[in-house]
């Protein structure tokens, strides 16, 4: 069961975009939209703009965007119908339940929901084994040797996976899960050479169970409790639709209220170090999980709170190896301390050795600075050695540069400036060396996407720079997207007395398929749409689940640059707008779409001529030539000449 058609409908009639919005971030008025930093992104000035006309949202830095429900399922990480019901709720609406309309909203609904109703069986299943003789004797035993207590049991769905081969399988199917939906929840495995054997993957293991963020068991992580070095010490879930390890921490679900109030996240390494703290009393602790620290680990850590103290086992040449994750923090616009254990220890041992009380006055006194924290980490081994000490200083201004704010970094140069008994002026002049090069590299880059892309060009941006050359194949994408563009603005409008736009473009097109997928899927939904008589407009295809065909919808119909009426009535200057002469922006299109798809044509028969044998090199080279003589014609139309 899905949530009901009339239901979705309430909830795009009642939610604005502004009150949505404004939910998570301030917004500001600036002519006829509003403004506000991304929830998204770090930036220092707005790119986040909200159009209450026409309830979209719009990142001209990170390029989200979407209408209201688009908006809820990016910053709560959660699907469309999670997205439908956290509306519901904001705004006082009864969800209603309905079947899905169509075999694969059908399909891809009852999967989904299948694997979370399996997860769950395992979940209680793992839970409930620790009742058994076997459960008690080992699994329990091993969570009471290191003090977990009942409530911190239940509180993190801890269990116990028995010594059999087909415990889950057997308890699966009998409780009505097919062997299809264990597999892909990564409950069981096939055996490599026989697929018709089918066993569990966690077997005579403890489990430590991974939720979501609305708490529900999305994974499980599995620790050994033998000797056996053929083994792993842990084996996890594997990837599936509902669990992507790299925008999961560990504990979250449990931490998240205690991370806002105390406007902090510690952040650990393993499950047993989240537990061990939540036993010394502090909450608001995520576990990377023993993987690298991931991007989307941090923007889930920065929606709870922009402060964060790593916590490092007290092991020097470990902790080295991991010093890539505070850079990450960093350039994530986290505020980062570390905290490190004596020798031997990491956070779970440390903190059943000394007891809770002690164990919080620890972190308390020692969490440094990410400055203090990494000179000390070099100290010694640079001490005397010029060579190694200038390492050390790239190796902390390396670090301020990854920080987005201009302010916080002035203050940092100066600390480390202190710290480093060095002159400001040399940490600055390393740091300015290392910010040129890296707004090198980003103007660069962002000159490649522009050049790709349709959209409005400011007047800076058409000063002469040296570009490199941008692929075909990347052109003809652009063209396309503004080809559907015009299509979807303008379809209804005439071009002619007895001509619509759509009719004329289609038309025009008839022959062609777009080589970018998502804009050739965009195309058929819009001859379909035609096809049953119903009108797909921008806001047609905004009503649709289809979260990839939104955004491309709302990037179209989101110029980033527009001069208000009222600006050019007060200057005495009016710019030409595509509307004015629509036949003519219409007609053009379409030829700069047709020279597109020409150059890809001439492109690819070139390469043929080079490898074709003698039989095939005069048909080629008649080829080449008609194509050629095609986009000439379409160039003396834009007056551009080219060379061959």
């Amino acid at each position: 069961m899905s949530i009901s058609h009339s239901t979705t409908e309430k909830v795009k009639e009642r939610a604005d975009i502004e009150d949505v919005v404004n939910d998570y971030v301030p917004l500001k008025k600036k002519g006829q939209n509003l403004w506000a930093c991304c929830p998204f992104h770090n930036e220092k000035s707005p790119s986040f703009s909200v159009s209450p006309a026409k309830q979209i949202y719009k990142c001209f830095g990170c390029g989200k965007a979407g209408d209201p429900i688009q908006f809820v399922m990016d910053v709560e990480g959660i699907g469309f119908n999670e997205a439908i019901r956290h509306l519901a709720k904001k705004y006082g609406i009864e969800i209603e339940e309905d079947k899905a309309t169509t075999p694969e909203d059908i399909q891809a609904f009852n999967e989904r929901e299948s694997l979370y109703i399996a997860l769950n069986f395992a979940k209680n299943l793992f839970v409930e084994n620790l009742k058994s003789d076997e459960g008690r004797s080992i699994g329990l035993s091993y969570f009471k040797e290191r003090g977990f207590t009942q409530e911190i049991i239940e509180k993190f769905d801890l269990g116990y996976a028995l010594d059999s081969w087909d415990h889950m399988l057997k308890s699966g199917k009998k409780a009505g899960h097919s062997e299809e939906i264990l597999l892909k929840a990564g409950l069981v495995l096939q055996k490599d050479d026989d697929k018709a054997r089918i066993y569990d993957r966690f077997r005579n293991r403890v489990i430590f169970t991974i939720h979501n963020l609305g708490g529900k068991p999305i994974a499980f992580g599995a620790r050994i409790l033998t000797q056996d070095k053929k083994q792993p010490k842990y084996i996890n879930s594997p990837e599936t639709e509902v669990y992507h390890k790299s925008d999961v921490l560990y504990g979250l679900f449990q931490a998240k209220q205690a991370m806002r109030q105390a406007d902090n996240c510690y952040l650990v390494e393993g499950y047993t170090d989240v537990i061990s703290l939540h036993l010394a009393g502090i909450q608001n602790v995520v576990a990377s999980s023993g993987t690298s620290l991931t991007e989307g680990q941090i923007k889930l850590i920065k929606r709870f709170t922009d402060n964060v103290t790593v916590l490092y086992d007290g092991d020097a040449a470990g902790i080295k190896a991991s010093l890539r994750g505070i850079d990450m923090l960093l350039e994530g616009g986290l505020n980062v301390k570390a905290v490190v254990f004596p020798d031997g220890d990491d956070p779970d041992s440390y903190s059943r050795k000394v007891g809770g009380e002690i164990f919080q006055d620890y972190l308390k006194n020692n969490a440094r600075d990410f400055i203090e924290f990494k000179i000390d980490l070099y100290a010694k081994e640079s001490e005397g050695d010029p060579i190694k000490r200038a390492e050390v200083i790239r190796q902390v201004v390396q670090s301020i540069s990854k920080i987005p704010d201009p302010i916080i970094r002035t203050v940092y140069v100066k600390e480390s400036g202190r710290l480093l008994s060095i002159e400001e002026d040399i940490v600055l002049a390393e740091l300015n060396k290392i910010l040129l090069k890296g707004e090198k590299d980003a103007a660069f880059k962002a000159q490649r996407e522009q050049e790709a892309n349709a959209a409005d060009i400011p007047f800076e941006d058409l000063l002469p720079v040296a570009k490199p050359e941008v692929p075909a194949k990347e052109i003809l994408a652009a063209q396309e997207g503004e080809t559907l563009r015009l299509l979807i603005s303008y379809g209804f409008e005439k071009v002619s007395d007895d001509l619509h736009v759509c009719e004329y473009l289609l038309q025009e097109i008839a022959d062609l398929s777009f080589e970018t997928p998502v804009y050739q899927k965009i195309l058929v939904r819009y001859k379909q749409a035609l096809a049953k008589g119903e009108l797909p407009t921008a806001e047609y295809f905004l009503n649709t689940p289809d979260a990839e065909a939104k955004s491309i919808i709302v990037n179209m119909i989101s110029p980033k640059h527009e001069l208000s009426e009222s600006w050019e009535k007060k200057h005495q200057i009016f710019t030409a707008r595509e509307r004015d002469n629509l036949p003519k922006t219409i007609y053009d299109g379409v030829l700069r779409l047709k020279r597109n798809v020409l150059k890809k044509m001439i492109d690819e028969t070139k390469l043929k001529i080079k490898t074709a044998g003698d039989d095939e090199l005069l048909e080629l080279l008649g080829v080449y030539q008609e194509l050629k003589r095609y986009q000439a014609e379409i160039d003396k139309h834009f007056g551009t000449v080219i060379s061959n």
